[in-house]
């Protein structure tokens, strides 16, 4: 057992399934060829009638015992084995590659196999093949994988595949049959689901928090979209459980109001005390901003920021800060934390504004917001782990329309961006890099700086590594016209008066990236332009890409054209592959795989 534990750390193991996923990726047959197939491994009864040496190779004639008909093999590396193995009248039975010449059969180095009618299967793994071997049997067996939850129709699957009694019941031709592909997609998914579900770790609450939210709701200068209203109906509903804390995640598209969500979250935890941290000064102050404005007056709102605050926070009802509150030794206990775009912080920087506000085994109620659509499938697989609500529609018609243009479009381009100035509206501009490269066919941000600076007023530029970036980005925000930048203007940032953007290299980037730097334009509702610039004149995904609006459908997309990822902790990334499930096509399969796991009680095998 301790000899299995180690082999299951080296594999990267840790379930029964992990271990029945791993699949052959070829078989032994030792079965005996009922006819002879040209071109094909064959394994015949065969006699040595004949043998003879010829310039240093060994040349064995044998008389197949079902045909009746001759077959020359060479041998090339000899050794006496080879001449006392096969010696004349000695019988065997022979392995090779079958062909045919001038109507002689031929098998080049045939092996001569001892044991026969066995299907072996070939894995590829860390470990040697008669350990993998070891454990496939020792814990591959129906028993098991029916305590997983399996049902019988993959039990004998799984059997078949590490177990074939002929290779006709595995492969059509050299593939697995669709109907085993079919059910390698379901374990897959429902293993990874039930590995999600056995992270997940729930903990009593500081306290039901049940604050009315309809004055604050009907205030509203609007009126809330059906997913809005449907999501705080959710939130309403977790926060006010004492036994469990609220682990919720909201993923809103561009523009879809999550806003409103977080204040009506406020709204519910009075007349106790709620967090909010964002990752950027520029996000925090927008929210500031919104919360001062929305919120009933009589609520105490504070800004934490890095040297500036604003607000006394340990009076107030509702914080906001970016990572400083981390560092706040006093921050007051609050019974609702919230974190905005919670995948552009550290795991550890999540898990210590947790720490500080947590009281001995009772937990804040948590709720995580995002702006990165997912696919429907990653959704369905993340709420094992938390719960999640999906926004998919925005407040109102965001009218955008998105372009593929390339060099001969360049004066056109310019004309468009002075009548845009023209109109006091902001130009934004993303280079793939801040320097030159000789990689990237593309302009850099420093070497085309003077000719935008040239020709036009209150150019800004900023990119990853500028120390300002933030207070470039408020400049820009109430002066500028022009803001060079590198994909940093990413997420979130309200920028009222953008109405045109322009994407350098466009194909370099991913759907989701370019579908977040589209969000920063029409954000309140003028006419905006999305240009996609490119040397490249045919790009398909690029014109799919202009044709769709929804941020879920291009995270489908984006799927489609690339590999799906691995989807803990919001964000695609490019960690686990899927084998076999496709997280683009499969979402029927991820349903049934949840559905199951709801359903069955399953005895947990411990391999650790």
């Amino acid at each position: 057992m301790e000899e299995a534990k180690q082999l299951f750390k080296k594999l990267k193991i840790h379930s029964l399934l992990d271990l029945a996923l791993i699949i052959p990726t070829s078989y032994n047959d030792t079965t005996l060829s009922t006819t002879l197939e040209l071109g094909k491994v064959n394994t015949l009864e065969a006699k040595v009638v004949d043998s003879s040496i010829y310039s240093g190779k060994l040349r064995v004639t044998f008389n197949l015992i079902q045909s009746g008909r001759r077959l020359s093999s060479t041998f090339f590396r000899v050794t006496p084995y080879h001449h006392k193995l096969f010696e004349v009248g000695s019988s065997h039975v022979i392995q090779g590659r079958l062909e045919e010449y001038k109507g002689y059969l031929q098998m080049s180095q045939p092996k001569s196999i001892k044991e026969i009618g066995k299907i072996t299967p070939k894995y590829k793994t860390v470990l040697k093949e008669s350990e993998i071997s070891s454990l496939i049997e020792c814990y591959v067996n129906e028993q098991n994988l029916y305590n997983e939850g399996l049902d019988s129709k993959e039990v004998s699957t799984l059997m078949h595949i590490h177990f074939p009694k002929s290779l006709e019941e595995v492969y059509e031709g050299t593939a697995f049959k669709s109907d085993f592909q079919a059910v390698l997609k379901f374990v897959e998914a429902y293993n990874h689901l039930k590995k999600l579900r056995g992270k997940r770790a729930d903990f009593p609450a500081h306290r039901a928090l049940t604050g009315g939210i309809e004055t604050f709701v009907e205030n509203l200068p609007f009126k809330l979209t059906y997913e809005q209203q449907e999501v705080i109906a959710q939130i309403q509903v977790d926060l006010a459980r004492e036994d469990k804390a609220a682990k919720r995640m909201v993923v809103g598209d561009v523009g879809s109001g999550k806003t409103m969500v977080i204040l009506a979250s406020v709204m519910m935890a009075l007349p106790h005390k709620s967090i909010l941290m964002a990752p950027t000064s520029l996000l925090a102050l927008q929210l500031y901003e919104e919360a001062c404005k929305h919120l009933p007056k009589h609520i105490k709102v504070a800004l934490v920021m890095q040297g500036r605050d604003q607000g006394d926070y340990a009076e107030a009802d509702f914080i906001i800060g970016t990572h400083a509150l981390l560092f706040k030794e006093d921050l007051p206990q609050a019974s609702l934390v919230m974190v905005d775009e919670q995948h552009r912080f550290g795991t550890k920087q999540r898990q210590s504004l947790e720490a500080l506000v947590s009281a001995g085994a009772k937990k804040p109620h948590f709720i995580q917001f995002s702006a990165t659509p997912i696919p429907r499938t990653q959704a369905m697989m993340e709420s094992e782990l938390l719960d999640v609500s999906l926004i998919t529609t925005t407040p109102f018609e965001r009218e955008v329309l998105t372009q593929t243009i390339s060099k001969q479009d360049f004066p056109n381009l310019l004309t468009h961006i002075k009548e845009e100035i023209a109109q006091e509206h902001q130009v934004l501009i993303i280079y793939p890099l801040v320097e030159e490269s000789s990689e990237v066919p593309y302009q850099s941000l420093a070497e085309s700086r003077g000719f935008w600076e040239e020709k036009f007023d209150a150019v800004y530029v900023t990119h990853g590594k500028d120390k300002q970036k933030e207070e470039v980005l408020m400049e820009f925000r109430e002066k500028g016209n022009i803001l060079l930048a590198t994909t940093v203007v990413e997420v979130g940032i309200s920028l009222p008066r953008l109405t045109l953007i322009v994407v350098v290299g466009a194909e370099r980037l991913g759907l989701a990236t370019l579908h977040q730097l589209r969000g920063r334009v029409g954000r309140n509702g003028l006419k905006s332009w999305c240009y996609l610039y490119s040397n490249s004149t045919e790009n398909f995904r690029l014109e799919q890409f202009s044709q769709t609006t929804n941020g879920f459908d291009i995270a489908k997309l984006d799927l489609k054209f690339r590999d799906s990822g691995d989807i803990l902790d919001g964000t695609i990334q490019s960690g686990q592959r899927f084998k076999w499930l496709d997280m683009a096509e499969d979402e029927e399969v991820v349903l049934r795989a949840k559905n199951r796991l709801g359903s069955v009680e399953i005895k947990k095998i411990d391999l650790k």
